[in-house]
Protein backbone atom coordinates (compact mmCIF):
# COMPACT_ATOMS: atom_id res chain seq x y z
CA UNK A 1 0.00 0.00 0.00
CA UNK A 2 1.49 3.73 -0.83
CA UNK A 3 1.88 6.04 1.96
CA UNK A 4 -0.38 8.63 2.28
CA UNK A 5 1.01 11.91 3.53
CA UNK A 6 -1.38 15.22 5.14
CA UNK A 7 0.43 18.51 4.45
CA UNK A 8 0.39 21.72 6.61
CA UNK A 9 1.80 25.57 5.36
CA UNK A 10 3.34 27.27 8.55
CA UNK A 11 4.01 31.09 9.18
CA UNK A 12 7.35 31.59 10.31
CA UNK A 13 8.71 34.92 12.41
CA UNK A 14 12.36 35.03 11.23
CA UNK A 15 13.26 35.23 14.71
CA UNK A 16 11.73 32.09 16.16
CA UNK A 17 12.00 29.95 13.11
CA UNK A 18 14.42 27.28 14.71
CA UNK A 19 11.73 27.03 17.83
CA UNK A 20 8.69 26.79 15.41
CA UNK A 21 10.14 23.72 13.03
CA UNK A 22 11.20 22.59 16.54
CA UNK A 23 7.87 22.50 17.75
CA UNK A 24 6.24 21.18 14.50
CA UNK A 25 8.96 17.95 13.96
CA UNK A 26 7.91 17.17 17.84
CA UNK A 27 4.68 16.43 16.10
CA UNK A 28 5.75 14.31 13.22
CA UNK A 29 5.89 16.95 10.60
CA UNK A 30 8.85 17.26 8.20
CA UNK A 31 9.77 20.40 6.92
CA UNK A 32 9.56 20.65 2.54
CA UNK A 33 9.80 23.74 1.60
CA UNK A 34 10.49 27.12 3.24
CA UNK A 35 8.76 30.28 0.85
CA UNK A 36 9.05 34.31 1.48
CA UNK A 37 6.16 35.52 3.23
CA UNK A 38 3.82 38.53 2.69
CA UNK A 39 6.16 40.63 4.40
CA UNK A 40 10.27 40.69 4.62
CA UNK A 41 9.27 39.36 8.55
CA UNK A 42 8.08 36.11 7.33
CA UNK A 43 8.62 32.84 5.83
CA UNK A 44 5.78 29.98 5.12
CA UNK A 45 6.60 26.63 5.75
CA UNK A 46 5.13 23.34 4.12
CA UNK A 47 5.25 20.47 6.46
CA UNK A 48 4.51 17.06 5.55
CA UNK A 49 3.79 13.50 7.50
CA UNK A 50 2.18 9.75 7.60
CA UNK A 51 -1.02 9.77 7.66
CA UNK A 52 -1.58 6.42 9.79
CA UNK A 53 -4.35 3.96 8.52
CA UNK A 54 -6.67 5.38 10.48
CA UNK A 55 -6.40 8.81 9.36
CA UNK A 56 -5.00 11.89 10.62
CA UNK A 57 -5.20 14.17 13.20
CA UNK A 58 -8.22 16.88 12.94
Amino acid sequence: MAKKFEYATVPLLVHATKQILDNWGQDGWELVQVVPGPNPENLVAYMKRTVSDGGGDS
